[in-house]
């Protein structure tokens, strides 16, 4: 089918919108520990009965020392660290602000890719980096009515969290792409054609099993069993978070890695980069958000130069 990596690339756009609007109900109401421990139990019992249902097995067969190695760091950066901060920045600002700080990965993923496999900055890289950061500045500084004054429009705190969750989502994509070669390598060669469509399910199971360990940790010494069994009694907080885990972890993350076997990486970074301005419409309907054009332009402005990282001179 013609086009189909550039269909699946802009079907992941939306489907994060819908995680990430889930997201901000479902943090709001459970907490960020709850959510995120219930969020990478699902995905797991999900992608466990997935690769059960297709191979046999409900575990990733055949990946090695270096492929486990590799994508639990990338699950410990990428969902512990970056999920952490996002679903944090969804709480203090919401969730369209928290998307838009989520164009900063390709910078993060450019600078992870030069410090871990040696590829070069270029200056259109640099370029993208300026107009990415003008964009979201757009967005976030506005004028005081009374002095006309420059001043940042969003909490500090949250600014902080959204700028923690784009660059662990960035690290995060580089570290998955080193356990996905590795994985690669690990198949046998008579047996890879048969199984490379699933191997991006099993790479985010791996993710996964780091995101819930590292989740239920850190949960267990902030806050304890007894709050999490609490917030569990929220139906709607939990309704929320089996919809951000299908729409995120399972369906998102699984596709974006599968976008890139079908289509150019850039052409599916950029479309997959969509979601700050998806976003701004549910936004306005579902919470009744005020939306002005400066933060319409700032996104735009945003993704325009996501989309530099990738465009070919």
């Amino acid at each position: 089918m013609q086009y189909i990596g550039e269909i699946i690339s802009i079907g992941v756009a939306l489907s994060w919108t819908i995680t990430a609007l889930f997201g901000e109900v479902g943090s709001k109401r459970l907490g960020n520990f709850t959510f995120n421990v219930w969020r990478m139990l699902l995905t797991l019992f999900m992608l466990m009965l997935l690769l059960f249902v297709i191979t046999g097995v409900p575990y990733p067969q055949y990946a090695d020392t270096a492929t486990w190695f590799w994508l639990l760091l990338s699950g410990v950066v990428g969902f512990v660290i970056g999920d952490y901060c996002l679903f944090n920045s969804y709480i203090i600002m919401g969730s369209r602000f928290g998307q838009l700080f989520m164009t900063l990965a390709p910078m993060a993923a450019a600078f992870s890719a030069w410090i871990f496999l040696g590829q070069r900055l270029s200056v259109q890289s640099l370029l993208a980096m300026i107009v990415t950061l003008f964009g979201i500045g757009i967005s976030v500084f506005g004028k005081k009515k009374n002095d006309g004054k420059v001043s940042l429009k969003l909490p500090l705190k949250g600014i902080f969290f959204g700028i923690g969750a784009g660059i662990g989502q960035g690290v995060g994509l580089v570290l998955s792409k080193i356990g996905i070669d590795c994985y690669t390598h690990a198949v046998p060669a008579d047996i890879l054609p048969s199984i490379q469509f699933i191997l991006p399910f099993s790479a985010t199971l791996i993710r996964c099993i780091a995101g819930f360990v590292g989740f239920f940790f850190i949960m267990n010494i902030h806050v304890g069993f007894k709050r999490f069994f609490e917030k569990s009694h929220d139906r709607k907080g939990l309704l929320c978070t089996v919809g951000a885990t299908l729409f995120g972890p399972f369906i998102g993350v699984s596709f974006s890695l599968m976008a890139v076997q079908y289509t150019a990486a850039g052409i599916a970074s950029t479309l997959m980069a969509l979601t700050p301005i998806f976003i701004l419409l549910p936004s306005y309907y579902i919470f009744h958000q005020r939306i002005s054009w400066r933060e319409v332009v700032g996104a735009l402005v945003s993704v325009f130069g996501v989309s530099l990282f990738f465009l070919e001179w």
